[in-house]
């Protein structure tokens, strides 16, 4: 079941939330340090793209199944109630896509990669944020993680090279439990470097980034151009 925009930004509000937010928004950063172009957001992006002074205005596309809201707070709104599998941006307009609680909850997965690859630029980049199947946070239903359908990294790997998006670099997030005790929230803080390291396949997120691909291999080895990818 999608969480609406209220569950969302009631979740990003609380304690837990602004933790969640803090080390999400950081692993972005790692992952793309020189963000440039035209940067969207998918799904519930905005805790992770406020305040990005040093790049071209973000635009948040929010799926009619969660809802939208004026974003961000304060300055002339830049997000947007969107269809899922027509997304109103041009072909190749999009250098940055960062996807989170968006993928898991749509009911047409193969259409909405599709549109996330029409509307990357060439060499666009995507960092797609899931919960990861398997882990606490996927099935405790007081986050917005344990929400939709959760994803391992062969299944990811295996949607995602599906659509013609090339992954590049994988990584996890939330290595603890997701408890709203003051305790216990410290505890996420100070055991995420640790877990990432010593033990990675407990991820409560799963974070992939992947390159817009214009050719990809289809039965008997043979390449499928981007043409015909558009057509299928």
């Amino acid at each position: 079941m999608s969480l609406d925009i209220t569950e969302l930004q009631a979740f990003y509000a609380s304690p837990l939330g602004r933790l969640a937010q803090m080390l999400l928004r950081a692993r972005m950063v790692e992952t793309w340090p020189d963000m440039h172009g035209q940067v969207v957001g998918f799904g519930y992006a905005g805790p992770l793209l406020r305040g990005l002074d040093h790049v071209r205005p973000p635009v948040l596309l929010m799926p009619a199944q969660q809802g939208v809201a004026h974003w961000p707070r304060g300055l002339p709104n830049r997000a947007a109630l969107v269809e899922d599998e027509h997304l109103p941006l041009a072909d190749a307009s999009v250098d940055h896509l960062v996807v989170v609680h968006g993928l898991e909850h749509t009911e047409n997965t193969r259409k909405l990669l599709r549109e996330f690859w029409r509307i990357l630029a060439p060499e666009g980049r995507i960092l797609v944020i899931l919960p990861h199947r398997g882990s606490p946070w996927s099935f405790m239903e007081r986050t917005p993680f344990g929400h939709g359908r959760p994803y391992s990294v062969g299944q990811a790997r295996r949607l995602l090279a599906g659509a013609m998006l090339e992954p590049l670099s994988w990584g996890g997030a939330l290595f603890s439990l997701p408890a709203q005790n003051r305790a216990a929230i410290s505890l996420v803080r100070w055991m995420e470097r640790p877990g990432a390291r010593l033990w990675p396949r407990l991820a409560g997120v799963l974070l992939v980034e992947a390159r817009k691909s214009v050719t990809a291999r289809i039965d008997g080895g043979q390449k499928r151009t981007a043409l015909a990818y558009a057509r299928a």
